[in-house]
Order: C-alpha cells, then sequence, then structure tokens
C-alpha cells in the first residue's frame, strides 16, 4: 500500500482543508471532525480499495484503513502540514452532532447498572400484581431501594459522568448534585414550602430535582467554566480549600436560583415537543420511532431521545417512548433468526442464532452489524417491522414506569404503578409478538444473498497457498466472545478480519506467535504482530481506549521488535479501566484473513494465555 496515495485520496474525499476541522487516529480508523459531513465523498471512500468501511457516528467521520492506519496518518499530516492542527473537538460545528456526544458520552457509563435498575423496577411491579410480594415488606422496599435508587439520585451519577466528559472536577460536580436531591430540599419542594436566598425566592418544581437530567448538565457545563477562572485567582498553595469552597458557596445558590428553573423550563419544553407529535397521532409516533430507530441507533442520534425518557418519567411518572422501541429491538432479532435458518453458511447461521439471543435482551449491534445489515434486504424487511409494532403500540397507548435498555426483560415495567394511569401490557406483548414473526417470515419470504458460495470459493482459492493449519495461542486470560458480540460495528461484523474477543481476567498481553511487531500504539492499547508465517494479527485492548492517552496500559515492546509466543507485550491495569468507564474485551483479528483459505474458532467459553484459541487454514 502507497500510505502517500491512500492519504492524498482519503483527504480530498473528505473536502481537504476547507472541511476538516481537525484529524486523529485510533489503532483502526482516521477520525475526521468535519465541517460538513455532507461534502465527504462516502461512496467514494467505500469503493476505496484500500478503505475497509465509513463509519459516521458521534459527530465523527471515520474513515477505517486497518493496522497501517498510522502510517496513513502520518502522510496526511506531513503532507497537508496538519502539525499544528487542533485535536480537541471544534468550538464550532453541528449543534445536534455535538449534543448527542455529549449525552451519549454522559450516559454510557453507567447504562449497565441503569438497565438493571428499570428491569428490576419492572419485575417488582409483576411480584406485587401477581401478589408474591407485598408492597409493604421488608423484601419489597429493600429491592425496591436497589431498583428505584439509580433514578432517585440520576443527578449524582450524571455530575460525575458529565464532569469528566466537561473536564471538571468530579467530586465538587457529585457535591452540587447532592446539593440538589438533599432529602430536606426534596420535602420542601414536596409540601410547597417557599425557599428563598437572602430575600431572593428560590422557584422549586414539586418532585424537586430527583431524578431530573438537564439541570445538573447545566451546572456542570458552568462549573467546567468557572472552575478554571478561580484556580487563576487563587495562589497554589491555598487551591486546595478555597477552590472547592468557592465553587460550592457560588454553583450551589446559582443552580438553585437560575440553572436549575432553566434546565426544568427547557426539559419540560423537549419532552412537551414529542408528547405533542404523540397527542397529534400516537400510531403516526409509533410508527416512525418503530421504523427508524435501528437506523437512529447506527448514526448515534438515539442518544438525543434519553433525556425525554426520563424526562417524561420525572414529568408524568412513565414513559410513552421507549415501549415504542421494543418491536424495533426485537423485529431485529426476527430477521436474525430468519438468517440462521435460510443461510447454508455454517458460520452465518450460528451468528444469527447467537445475534438473535443478544437481540431479545436488547442488544442488537452484534445482529444489525454483523448479520441484518451486510445482508440489506433483512435489515429493511425488520424496520418494517419494527414500524408495523411500534404504531400498535402508540395506538394501545403502551406506557413504561421505569427506564432501562429496551428488551423482553422491559416489558414488566410496562404495569401500571400509578392509580388511575393505564397501560395495555397485552397489547405491547402482542405487538412485540407481530414484528417478531412479521420479521422472520418477511426475511424467508424476501430472502437474501447467502454468503454460502463466496465462502467455497475463498476456500478454493485458498488452496494455492501452502497447504496446513496453523494454531496461535491466546495472548490473554479471560472469557471468550464471538467477534459478533463487540460493540464496535467494524471489529463485530468482520470488516477488519475474522477473529474472536476475549474479555480478560488478568491484565496481560502476550505474543500469540512468534513474529515481529510491527503496529504498537503510544497508548498501548493495540498491538499489531506479523508472525514468521505471515499472519498479521491485531490484538486491539477495550473499546474506545485510546481516550485514556495511555493512563492504565504499559508497553513492554516497542515497533520492530521480534518476540516468541508467550513474551510479554502489555501490561493494563482492568480495574482503572473499568473505573474511567471503558471496556476491556478484546477484539484479536487476523487482518490479512482473505489470504487463507479459513480462520476457525476452537470450541472454548474460557481461556488462559498460551493456549490454543484460533486455527489458521492455509
Amino acid at each position: 500500500m502507497d500510505n502517500k496515495a491512500v492519504g492524498k485520496r482519503v483527504w480530498e474525499a473528505v473536502g481537504g482543508q476547507k472541511n476538516v476541522n481537525s484529524l486523529v487516529h485510533c489503532a483502526t480508523r482516521l477520525r475526521f471532525k468535519l465541517k460538513d459531513e455532507s461534502i465527504a465523498d462516502t461512496e467514494k471512500l467505500k469503493s476505496d480499495p484500500d478503505v475497509i468501511q465509513v463509519v459516521q457516528s458521534g459527530g465523527q467521520y471515520q474513515v477505517v484503513i486497518g493496522s497501517n492506519v498510522a502510517d496513513v496518518y502520518q502522510a496526511i499530516v506531513d503532507e497537508e502540514g496538519l502539525a499544528d492542527q487542533p485535536t480537541e473537538e471544534e468550538k464550532s460545528g453541528n449543534l445536534l452532532s455535538k449534543f448527542i456526544d455529549i449525552i451519549s458520552s454522559i450516559f454510557t457509563p453507567f447504562l449497565g447498572a441503569m438497565a438493571a435498575a428499570g428491569v428490576l423496577k419492572g419485575f417488582l411491579s409483576l411480584a406485587t400484581v401477581l401478589g408474591w410480594l407485598a408492597a409493604d415488606s421488608g423484601a419489597y422496599q429493600i429491592l425496591f431501594a436497589a431498583a428505584d435508587g439509580v433514578f432517585t439520585f440520576l443527578p449524582v451519577m450524571l455530575a460525575f459522568t458529565a464532569a469528566k466528559k466537561f473536564k471538571t472536577n468530579q467530586f465538587l460536580a457529585v457535591a452540587i448534585a447532592m446539593a440538589l436531591v438533599y432529602p430536606a430540599i426534596t420535602a420542601a419542594a414536596g409540601a410547597g414550602t417557599a425557599l428563598d436566598f437572602f430575600g431572593i425566592s428560590v422557584i422549586l418544581s414539586p418532585s424537586g430535582y430527583t431524578s431530573s437530567v438537564i439541570p445538573i448538565l447545566l451546572a456542570v457545563w458552568v462549573q467546567s467554566k468557572f472552575e478554571p477562572l478561580v484556580k487563576k485567582i487563587i495562589p497554589q498553595f491555598l487551591q486546595m480549600i478555597l477552590v472547592p469552597l468557592i465553587i460550592l458557596v457560588v454553583m450551589v445558590p446559582l443552580v438553585f436560583l437560575a440553572l436549575g428553573p432553566i434546565g426544568t423550563i427547557a426539559g419540560n419544553a423537549l419532552g412537551g415537543l414529542f408528547n405533542s407529535i404523540y397527542d397529534f397521532s400516537p400510531i403516526v409516533a409509533g410508527l416512525i420511532m418503530g421504523s427508524f430507530w435501528q437506523v437512529f441507533v447506527m448514526f448515534g442520534m438515539h442518544w438525543g431521545f434519553v433525556p425525554i425518557m426520563f424526562l417524561n418519567l420525572d414529568q408524568f411518572g412513565y414513559d410513552i417512548l421507549m415501549p415504542m422501541l421494543l418491536p424495533a429491538v426485537l423485529a431485529q432479532g426476527g430477521a436474525a433468526l430468519a438468517v440462521a435458518v435460510r443461510s447454508k453458511d455454517s458460520k452465518l447461521r450460528s451468528l444469527g442464532i447467537s445475534s438473535t439471543i443478544t437481540a431479545l435482551f436488547g442488544i442488537t449491534e452484534p445482529t444489525v452489524y454483523g448479520v441484518t445489515l451486510p445482508l440489506k434486504k433483512p435489515f429493511i424487511v425488520a424496520c418494517v417491522s419494527g414500524g408495523i409494532g411500534g404504531a400498535l403500540i402508540g395506538f394501545a397507548g403502551v406506557k413504561s414506569f421505569a427506564s432501562g435498555l429496551v428488551s423482553l426483560l422491559t416489558i414488566p415495567s410496562f404495569i401500571s404503578t400509578i392509580d388511575g394511569v393505564e397501560s395495555n401490557v397485552t397489547m405491547a406483548i402482542i405487538a412485540t409478538g407481530i414484528s417478531f414473526i412479521l420479521a422472520f417470515v418477511g426475511t424467508l419470504l424476501v430472502g437474501f444473498e447467502d454468503p454460502a458460495g463466496e465462502t467455497k470459493k475463498k476456500a478454493t482459492a485458498g488452496e494455492t497457498l501452502s497447504s496446513g493449519r496453523h494454531n496461535l495461542k491466546s495472548p490473554l486470560t479471560g472469557k471468550v466472545l464471538p467477534l459478533s458480540e463487540v460493540t464496535d460495528q467494524v471489529f463485530s461484523s468482520g470488516a477488519m478480519g475474522k477473529g474472536i474477543a476475549i474479555e480478560p481476567e488478568k491484565g496481560e498481553l502476550v505474543a500469540p506467535a512468534d513474529g515481529e511487531i510491527t503496529t504498537i500504539f503510544p497508548t498501548g492499547h493495540a498491538v499489531g504482530l506479523t508472525t514468521t508465517d505471515g499472519i498479521e494479527i491485531l490484538m486491539h485492548i477495550g473499546m474506545d481506549t485510546v481516550e485514556l492517552n495511555g493512563t492504565g496500559f504499559e508497553t513492554v515492546v516497542k515497533q520492530g521488535d521480534q518476540v516468541k509466543a508467550g513474551d510479554l507485550l502489555v501490561k493494563f491495569d482492568i480495574e482503572a479501566i473499568h473505573a474511567a468507564g471503558y471496556s476491556t474485551v478484546t477484539p484479536i483479528v487476523i487482518t490479512n484473513t482473505d489470504q487463507f483459505a479459513d480462520v476457525l474458532e476452537l470450541d472454548q467459553k474460557e481461556i488462559i494465555s498460551n493456549e490454543d484459541f484460533l486455527a489458521i487454514v492455509k
């Protein structure tokens, strides 16, 4: 590959100097921040033989190059004189993209805890309806505290992750959030007690700020601007005490007097916008959300709807949006199951079954990126089916009384917990079942291009290579996962090559074979190795861990080093990476898969380092 020529083609296709705000790279892709993504010639890039894929998500225009992305990046930097270009997010640009990027960064770290709490809350509702638990029993109250605590003190969790996003003191942000949900303040709000701050009236909503979203986000953003100013004024030796003191004394009253009411008004307006569409026609609202939800997910736009769900729950005690999304999620599972039934390709059948199961539990990335979207027709059938189910749920007025990951497990949360407020759970089940069946039957009838024939051709071509089989050693100790379950679409779709993923239990990455270190990032999160047999291996520790800038990683080797199987390559701190909000699931892919007859996974669920884990068939 001529890196200079590739860099020039990519640079011209994205619009050049006039359209590029910044450029950085990770282990596999060039990450552009563009002034106008519509200017970029996406189709031209996708047809480029040296470009694996183009991904537009979260305000970034990502051009997937592969393991030699660093060389292409450097070629662009050298050729275009970008050494002085800013690598931070541009100060101006698409407001929607910036909003989505902020929301996703803030909500993602505690999404698992929030989803678990929502499911638990739903099951507790089911348990009381069926008479399994009494609402005044100790067991119910303890479990309900576990389920409802996340939502009651949501501003505290939001403060912590928002402070990380806005690069300000996380513990001061949490202190501000704790003031917002302080029991005495909440009680005063509920009782309608008038409060004032040195004669200035304080406006409180009846529920106070528990479960609120926008007020604390505004507060932390203002804190991020105010804190550096305070640090400039206060001498270094006094900053430890005086900076936090000044921030609390200024920010907490400011939040109660101005930012909180402003956030509440903005939130009510945002929720009112969607609710006005719903009031105009619940069927149309359900049809749109059910049909296009997975499209929103693909482009990261789904995060823009998360605040609306929380605002509805906070304002009304229930949400009308989340139930509409369930048919869209399960329809993808129905289409994937049809692919598994109809395909003659053993790997695709296996992927179809596993991704159907993950879709039932609300994880659609493996389903969409690994099965339905690459085959195109199943994805379209699933979207249409999801729209039909969403319209039925809108018509029936189904409501959710807890938030969480949309899946089969959230159905109990559709049971009404508010006197006088009805929710048609039966119709939710029927509509979701209809969407699943329609997607399944529709995919069988419409069909798709089965890659089984292509697989046979590839194997035949492989016979011209030297025959034999080479087993690679596992570079990690941990739990083995299919590559399709990796949340990054480039890896899960197989665009980078075949392989597997490992969720490590020990923070040591070792060489899977004898060879040469061809790529190692200064951040330590990704290593490329070419074996003595010509197998090119990319090992990417975690998802988006490039953003840690090397924190928690220690590299032991450097580019060009010759290593033996089992040699230590990178040490990494699993707990520190998790604490920072990142996954450590590690894809290990053969980037030159097409040069071999096949790459076979060995049937393992748990593995230790230096144990056989992939077989390369030549």
